[in-house]
């Protein structure tokens, strides 16, 4: 898959999904691997993302955090 198609992907779940998407539902959805560098080129095209820092406990019980992101509006 191309990064143009991945970058397509991206938006339309952005679109589709108030709740945003995190690099895991990327990768088990999309197989995108950097979903830090497809939203940098949505961002480049002016479409305006938000990142929201979640944290919160792994399955072992330690803390953690990543990146969810959502478009803005």
């Amino acid at each position: 898959m191309n990064i143009k198609s991945q970058k397509a992907q991206v938006l339309k779940h952005l679109q589709n999904h108030k709740n945003g998407i995190t690099s895991m539902t990327a990768f088990e959805r999309y197989g995108i691997t950097r979903l830090s560098g497809r939203i940098h080129e949505l961002r480049g095209e002016g479409y305006s993302i938000i990142t929201d820092n979640v944290v919160t406990k792994n399955r072992f019980g330690h803390r953690t955090a990543y990146a969810r992101y959502r478009l803005e509006g």
